[in-house]
């Protein structure tokens, strides 16, 4: 039984090195257990008896490389998720960044399928300050990127959304909802890897909820370096609710609120 456990651990291993020369991708940074429990479920789906071969019909087959991608990046997003945090953001975080009367430069990574740079574009719509804003939005998953892109999405997606944000900016499409164009027009998409690309500087905000929660320890802390380097002095990082940073002090970080970190 260690045999085919052994085995199994190389086949695996051997693909993980495979994606990362291949495709840039390291997965041996995201949490061990959960990325090949997932992507073992995929791979038997598919009808590969070996990660040797998945992976070799990855290389051949855009469609199987995309699904890898998905299965990999959980696209799992909603409007306004965890919404009291969006209030905190809009009614205190937003109004102290804009007191200087400066241009926002705002990052939404690991965007997803657009729903939170939507609903920050949304928020600074209404504030008056979206003209004078650059949002940013990145995501590893270009399936997700396109879908982002065309800004239509179901009812679920929207069931957080407060009235005025649902009349407002939502336009109703048989079933779905498109996102206004005002909104649209206003996030440049663009493809990223948090955990190989080098980040921009001087962000006022950054947004990157309920990935991290994927990586290991040390690459959550290589992570929260790059954040903090990106974030000009008072900026803000806003985490996911399962995210907290226990020790932000040591990334040159302070706590502003429940999952919102000012660089100091």
């Amino acid at each position: 039984m260690q045999e085919i456990i052994h085995e199994y651990d190389a086949d695996f291993y051997a693909f993980v090195k495979d994606v990362k020369k291949t495709t840039g991708i390291d997965l041996s940074l995201y949490k061990e257990a959960q990325m090949k429990r997932r992507l073992t479920s995929l791979r038997q789906r598919k009808g590969y008896d070996t990660f040797a071969a998945f992976f070799r019909a990855m290389t051949t087959n855009n469609a199987l490389m995309a699904e890898f991608l998905d299965r990999m990046t959980i696209n799992v997003s909603e409007f306004w998720r965890n919404s009291n945090r969006w209030e905190v953001l809009e009614n205190r975080l937003l109004p102290e960044l804009l007191s200087g009367a400066r241009k926002l430069t705002c990052w939404s990574a690991a965007c997803s399928t657009g729903e939170e740079p939507y609903s920050l574009a949304m928020i600074l719509a209404k504030l008056e300050v979206l003209r004078q804003a650059r949002i940013e939005a990145t995501d590893i998953d270009h399936n997700a990127l396109a879908r982002a892109k065309i800004g239509v999405y179901p009812d679920r997606s929207l069931r957080d959304v407060p009235a005025h944000y649902r009349r407002a900016y939502f336009q109703p499409q048989g079933d779905l909802f498109a996102v206004a164009d005002e909104i649209k027009s206003s996030v440049v998409f663009s493809k990223g890897n948090l955990l190989a690309d080098s980040f921009g500087s001087g962000y006022d905000l950054i947004i990157c909820r309920n990935v991290m929660i994927y990586f290991t320890e040390e690459a959550k802390q290589v992570l929260y370096h790059k954040f903090a380097k990106a974030l000009r002095p008072g900026g803000i990082l806003f985490v996911g609710s399962t995210e907290q940073i226990f020790n932000p002090g040591s990334y040159g970080l302070e706590t502003a609120d429940t999952f919102f970190y000012r660089k100091q």
